[in-house]
């Protein structure tokens, strides 16, 4: 006799100690959503009351030639009002980004046990973690997805510890990616009137991660999500989306494409990556930057996969609004802190929008 979905224990047991995840739940035969994946009405996803976001994609190939100074005000416009852009001829080979959703694919499609060894309290190595949800013994409801996560160091520990089956086209993937990143942190800090030759842009892109998500269908998509509202820790994200969609974007001040407070969607584009702004550049730029809140549908017709790399800075690294621009704003919206206690702050609480942005929060900030 299989577990009973129907008990809170016995799924969770199920589910997250046991390392079955979502999709060992929906392969068992599932046909209703269990009560403890229910998210309240609120946080239900509305997909027919979201547009999509039609901006065209922005061409990196132009950063290098005389196009360069239109290109970078195209990535800072992008940066200061919704948060989320896609760009295209980033560097990252096309057929790369298809081997990596069909190895995405096929990892959580390996049995249950091979993923399950590398659940935090048994992985062999503190730089793989495998798991659900996001915060599962904190979440009021849990989120719709399975995940692996994979820190980079150096590429003789990731060849040493990562996974085999999944290794080295993620180690490819973060190698072709990291240049970009690099490339568009230096635009938009140039902007905020730091030095290219500043070791803060190295120091804020220094740990970078690989997770790979896996989003089951589900018996009913209104009444889940697959990642909550969010907004990431890190300095900048990389994604990679399937082309099944699903990406939600909360718009923070009124512009031309919707008004604050409604949900975009960021449709998938081929051959292109999503680039979002974190909550680093935020604190940095004193508000410029939009570190845009997030979430994620699920859906009922296949499963899907995304893929993101997130850089982050040094755990030691003291971040702060840059002192000009509180100079010439008159208020730091944020107060210095140590990203590793930011981290911590973070992923000791469950998905609830913005809100790990409090801990930066200058008390005497409006």
């Amino acid at each position: 006799m299989g577990p009973s979905f129907d008990d809170g224990t016995s799924l969770y047991n199920f589910v997250v100690r046991d390392g079955n995840g979502v999709k060992g739940m929906v392969d068992s035969g599932l046909t209703t959503v269990p009560a403890a994946y229910m998210q309240p009405p609120r946080e239900r996803i509305d997909k027919e009351s979201a547009r999509k976001h039609e901006q065209p994609p922005i061409d990196l190939s132009r950063l290098d030639g005389p196009e360069h100074d239109e290109v970078a005000v195209e990535i800072v416009r992008a940066a200061e009002t919704l948060g989320f852009f896609q760009v295209i001829n980033h560097g990252v080979p096309v057929d790369l980004l298809e081997s990596l959703k069909d190895t995405a694919n096929k990892f959580f499609g390996l049995p249950p046990e091979q993923k399950a060894v590398y659940r935090s309290e048994v992985s062999p190595t503190p730089l793989v973690k495998y798991g659900t949800s996001f915060v599962p013994e904190k979440e009021a409801a849990l989120e719709w997805k399975d995940y692996i996560s994979l820190q980079y160091v150096n590429d003789a520990e990731a060849l040493q510890h990562w996974p085999i089956e999944i290794r080295d086209v993620a180690l490819e993937y973060l190698r072709t990616s990291i240049k970009m990143v690099r490339k568009l942190l230096e635009v938009l800090m140039v902007n905020l009137g730091m030095k290219l030759v500043d070791p803060k842009i190295d120091a804020l892109i220094d740990k970078k991660m690989v997770n790979m998500n896996f989003y089951p269908t589900c018996p009913n998509p209104d009444l889940t999500v697959g990642v909550g509202r969010h907004s990431d820790m890190g300095t900048i994200t990389v994604l990679l989306q399937d082309g099944i969609g699903g990406l939600y974007v909360k718009i923070e001040e009124d512009m031309k494409f919707g008004k604050k407070g409604e949900w975009v969607e960021i449709p998938p584009t081929p051959g292109a990556l999503v680039i979002n702004v974190g909550d680093m550049l935020q604190v940095l730029s004193n508000k410029r930057y939009k570190s845009a809140e997030h979430r994620v549908r699920t859906t009922n017709t296949t499963s899907r996969v995304s893929i993101p790399i997130f850089t982050i800075p040094k755990l030691t690294e003291k971040i702060a609004p840059l002192p000009h621009l509180v100079e010439k704003d008159g208020i730091a919206h944020y107060r210095e802190f140590m990203f590793a206690d930011y981290m911590k702050n973070f992923f000791g609480n469950a998905h609830e929008g913005k809100k790990s942005l409090d801990f930066a929060k200058n008390v005497d900030s409006s």
